[in-house]
């Protein structure tokens, strides 16, 4: 286990020597889109009842900082570490692809969860915020940055250069969250709108995020669990057949 946690000391001081960056940046991102938001649209659009809009937007906004961070996390150190040619430093010591993908994935988890609490710790002076069910917010935080962390890490082994990952991020895990219900209900959106959004494994993450806050949601909590769960099974069968193989990794 020294191996493991070894790389996984390794991965946090990565991201946390340039926290002004890979923490804060984020977090100011996040409380722009509250006050640019909310301004515009408190008071011309209520969600749920009792709920003002700005209260719903903090729970969507604070998911989708988590799983944008902890994507970019190991998708981030894995392409730096290939095109600097310093990831053969990680592959010749005796670290076992399960070692390895434990590490990347829970370094990213990691700093997934600590900027969605910077951003909810700096939302909560502006909005009015109840834990209606903190257990499964808990659960579908967790779930979701260990899938984006995953994730990442599959881009990050099929990526040669900046600009195929960042085709990634700009084609694939930006717009998925962005429409995935962190600004708005799919009830509000036509049915044919509502059904590619069930499409879309974001919204069942962010969905299931804002129950644990308000006790109601748009979609039944157990199953959208269960199929984050099986996306990360899924996923993470993936990465490590990918790991287990040195797919672009030993070359």
């Amino acid at each position: 286990m020294t191996r493991f946690w070894t790389l996984f000391y390794k991965e946090l001081l990565r991201f946390w020597k340039v926290s002004v960056q890979t923490v804060a940046a984020p977090v100011l991102t996040a409380l722009l889109f509250l006050v640019i938001f909310g301004h515009a649209l408190e008071g011309r659009v209520q969600v749920y009842d009792g709920v003002r809009y700005s209260s719903f937007l903090v729970p969507g906004l604070v998911m989708m900082s988590v799983l944008q961070n902890a994507f970019a996390n190991s998708s981030s150190s894995l392409i730096q570490s290939k095109i600097t040619g310093n990831i053969v430093f990680v592959l010749l010591p005796p670290i076992s692809y399960l070692e390895f993908f434990g590490a990347y994935v829970l370094a990213s988890m990691v700093r997934g969860l600590v900027v969605g609490a910077g951003v909810a710790a700096v939302t909560v002076w502006f909005v009015e915020l109840r834990l209606e069910a903190p257990l499964w917010a808990l659960a579908f935080a967790l779930l979701g940055a260990a899938l984006l962390g995953t994730l990442g890490l599959v881009a990050g082994i099929c990526s040669d250069k900046i600009d195929q990952l960042a085709a990634f991020q700009n084609f694939g895990i930006i717009p998925l969250t962005f429409l995935s219900g962190v600004f708005y209900s799919i009830h509000s959106l036509p049915r044919f709108w509502q059904r590619l959004s069930h499409a879309n494994p974001f919204f069942y993450m962010v969905d299931g995020f804002r129950y644990g806050f308000f006790g109601v949601s748009d979609f039944p909590p157990l199953a959208s669990l269960a199929i984050v769960a099986a996306s990360f099974f899924a996923v993470s069968l993936l990465a490590l057949g990918l790991l287990k193989s040195g797919y672009k990794l030993r070359q």
